[in-house]
């Protein structure tokens, strides 16, 4: 008599089991995961706004005032030809160059500022003014 080998696998049952156990595990972490680059995005939005108030700062410290409104955060890098014309801007600038928020909008600059001397912010994912969540405008009065 001839015997025949047994058959090796997996039933119906086992495979839709497994893949229900995988549906669940997936519907779990991946909005978990989907949230972290916005969260990495605004992380670096207040890092860079960050950056740009020290430079401010450098800028006031040398020059006994922040830039008018009209020079904006350009002359963070390049001398201001609008007066009143910086007498100790330093040579080289006080950044390389000028950073774009991570929704590749600029960077705004309010002198006088609405919420402290001045205000550096970005209009968040939406580019708009005001918002809620991740389209929530970002600025130095909140770090």
């Amino acid at each position: 008599m001839v015997s025949r080998p047994s058959q090796a696998g997996f039933t119906l049952i086992e495979v839709m089991v497994v893949v229900a156990i995988l549906a669940i595990l997936a519907a779990l972490i991946v909005p978990k995961v989907m949230s972290r680059p916005d969260e990495a995005r605004i992380v670096a939005a207040k890092q860079d706004i960050s950056t740009i108030t020290q430079a401010l700062k450098l800028y006031r410290l040398d020059n006994l005032r922040y830039p008018t409104l009209e020079q904006g955060l350009a002359s963070l890098v390049t001398r201001p030809t609008l007066a009143p014309v910086p007498a100790n801007w330093k040579a080289g600038g006080y950044l390389e160059r000028l950073p774009k928020d991570p929704w590749g909008n600029p960077y705004q600059y309010l002198n006088p500022g609405l919420h402290g001397e001045i205000d550096v912010f970005s209009f968040g994912a939406d580019g708009i003014a005001g918002g809620e969540g991740i389209d929530a405008d970002i600025g130095s009065w909140s770090l």
